[in-house]
């Protein structure tokens, strides 16, 4: 690729650009993959019982079109504009007047910045728009995890195997590192999670942590891991404690763990791992 051409094209403001557009696919992702996990669920039990198949819509990250959940008024193009449609119409549905949440503007910025951060943190590189794809997916399992306390296989195994390949291709960090981040990242969790089972009688996290953690060391090595799993621990046990006292968190539920070590690997990814290293005094 010409430098020139690649300075521009890969620079912070059209990553930028690029993550607001990406954010908004996210949004469709975060909304639309558990609705077609529990449809796909509902028809094997089906078919595993026995019983004729439910009848239920069909849905796609593609199809049906986007509709206001409110009053089913289908989004037109110039309406689903990232952010900028959102701040046009003041939050509201073009119909109905309705409000539309918040998040989904929140999300196309967050990634928008993302994915400039990662343009002013690597250069303008080709490999840069590996790491835009590992950013996109954490933040669709982020916002999946929050919603569902849910981290599909379908994100996750493909985020951990494009670490591998990155790392095989000589884009990221070695393979012999990658390897025995996704090793290490798995069973460090598997074993918090069987010790915790036996001391107590109870699940204390989702095997998709396990995935998730894996998918982060073959991307940013095992050394990386320890930092990850405290800077995780530490916010989460702050906004679940948060939630408790204000009321958010109901009797038996729990904070997922997911958002946590998504944003961490996120602060890892941005810092770097000799700086991380520096922060925790084992440079």
């Amino acid at each position: 690729m010409n430098p020139e051409f690649a300075g521009v094209l890969l620079s912070p403001v059209v990553l930028g650009l690029l993550g607001l557009c990406i954010g908004s696919f996210l949004n469709v992702v975060i909304h639309r993959l558990p609705k077609m996990m529990e449809r796909q669920w509902k028809l094997e039990s089906a078919e595993i019982l026995g019983e004729p198949a439910p009848q239920i819509d069909p849905i796609t990250l593609s199809t049906p079109r986007s509709r206001c959940p409110h009053c089913g008024h289908q989004i037109r193009w110039y309406e689903n504009v990232p952010l900028v449609s959102w701040l046009a119409l003041r939050g509201r549905c073009s119909a109905c007047g309705k409000p539309i949440s918040a998040r989904y503007p929140l999300i196309e910025l967050a990634t928008g910045l993302l994915f400039a951060a990662l343009g002013w943190r690597f250069g303008a590189q080709p490999t840069v728009l590996a790491w835009c794809a590992f950013v996109a997916v954490l933040v669709a399992l982020a916002g999946i995890d929050w919603d569902t306390t849910l981290l599909p296989d379908s994100l996750t195994f493909p985020l951990m195997w494009g670490g591998l390949i990155a790392a095989a291709l000589g884009w990221t960090i070695g393979l012999p590192n990658a390897l025995w981040g996704t090793v290490a990242g798995y069973l460090a969790l598997w074993s918090v999670y069987w010790l915790f089972r036996l001391t107590t009688g109870k699940e204390g996290m989702g095997a998709g942590d396990f995935k998730l953690l894996a998918a982060l060391g073959a991307w940013l090595g095992w050394q990386m891991l320890l930092p990850i799993v405290l800077g995780a621990s530490l916010i989460g046990a702050v906004v679940g404690i948060g939630m408790k006292l204000g009321g958010a968190l109901r009797e038996g539920r729990y904070v997922p763990f997911g958002p946590f070590l998504a944003g961490a690997g996120l602060v890892v990814l941005l810092a770097g791992s000799a700086r991380v290293m520096d922060w925790l005094g084992w440079a």
